[in-house]
């Protein structure tokens, strides 16, 4: 975003310098009635500071599918989809909301990726017919979460198929799969994302559609055990820890860079670390900044077992916080989160379970030497 957010000329609005959406308003005063009426469908999401780029070509679909972790070959017009750009070891690099009109791919992702990700795949087009632009200047993106009556915004169409992208985590895609068990509270998620003519910005911000903050969208993703690239991820991070193969994987499509760690670690084994839903003690009005020290007994000394990527006060839950911890520790363990010297009890809620992935029946060999028992 090159210039400041015209929804930061709204009464009340307020851009918390520390928040991970900068630029756009964090609240407008109220932030629990804000996540009441975008949970409603009733509210829309300024999220102008965030990237878009686009892959128009005869070639796009098939060469995004050989490079990253979603099917794509086949994608239909106007779907919505998610992929992952994974390094050479199966660790993430970049993730994308997609959605295809026709003519162009239309890639949803963080502002500091679009630099980065245009030139890889700039590097990557060889003799293919591909054409990979920013296009962060001239479309913005505006959240929401659709009622029966959907919003009426100024939706663009450059190739005449609405730009709107429809969340895929609200269920596991044809060829994921779900580590986390027994009810998912994704099935309240409807989040959806619009992109609009950045010119078009100004007479949205000044118009009478209702608005709720950016802190309002992350904690009803934090609610629904939403991964998000910018807050639970770091340079280890592989797409097992945060069970973000239910929206963004096909275990069985063809090869792609980093498709052999992510097939060894579900089939075989197991990864590192599991995301966790944490919900904190509120006696202090604290909450943790992002990679604040989660920590765990260890010999009757507290010691660090992970971090908070995301900490958010929900208006039904309370202060709750996503976290990667370490993949043994103990699910009945009680945890205690370090906040610049403050101690917040934390009581863990299992997202990815502690023996997730080895999902392939591989018989185990008998050791040489070992002597089979006979009843």
């Amino acid at each position: 975003m090159t210039v400041p957010s015209p929804f930061l000329n709204r009464p009340g609005a307020v851009a918390l310098p520390e928040a991970v959406d900068a630029g756009v308003p964090s609240h407008y005063g109220s932030p629990n009635i804000e996540q009441r009426m975008l949970a409603a469908g009733e509210a829309i999401v300024d999220l102008s500071n965030r990237g878009v780029v686009s892959v128009a070509g005869p070639d796009r679909l098939s060469w995004l599918n050989s490079m990253t972790s979603a099917e794509l070959t086949n994608l239909p017009v106007g779907a919505s989809s998610e992929t992952l750009f994974l390094d050479p070891n199966g660790r993430l690099e970049y993730a994308a909301g997609i959605l295809d009109d026709g003519d162009t791919a239309w890639l949803l992702v963080e502002a500091d990726e679009v630099e980065p990700l245009v030139a890889w795949l700039n590097r990557m087009k060889f003799m293919l017919r591909v054409e990979v632009a920013d296009r962060s200047d001239e479309f913005a993106r505006i959240g929401l979460m659709p009622a029966d009556s959907p919003l009426d915004l100024a939706v663009a169409s450059p190739n005449g198929v609405p730009l709107v992208w429809i969340d895929p985590w609200r269920e596991v895609v044809a060829g994921g799969h779900q580590y986390a068990r027994g009810e998912h509270p994704s099935v309240d998620w409807r989040w959806t994302e619009v992109l609009v003519p950045r010119e078009e910005l100004p007479v949205l911000a000044a118009g009478l559609l209702p608005v709720a903050g950016s802190l309002a969208a992350e904690a009803l993703r934090v609610a629904a055990w939403r991964p998000r690239k910018a807050t639970e991820a770091d340079e280890k991070t592989i797409p097992h820890e945060l069970d973000w193969l239910r929206s963004a994987v096909h275990l069985t499509k063809g090869c792609y860079r980093g498709q052999e760690t992510i097939a060894k670690v579900h089939n075989l084994g197991h990864p590192p670390r599991r995301l966790v839903l944490l919900h904190l003690d509120g006696s202090d009005s604290v909450l943790p900044k992002r990679n604040a020290a989660v920590l765990a007994d260890r010999n009757g000394e507290p010691a660090s077992v992970g971090v908070v990527t995301t900490a958010v006060m929900h208006h039904e839950l309370g202060p709750i916080a996503l976290a990667v911890i370490r993949r043994n520790v103990d699910p009945a363990a009680r945890l205690t989160v370090d906040e610049d010297g403050i101690s917040i009890a934390a009581a863990q809620q299992v997202i990815v379970p502690a023996d997730a992935g080895a999902v392939a029946d591989v018989p185990r060999l008998p050791r040489l030497g070992a002597v089979r028992r006979t009843s």
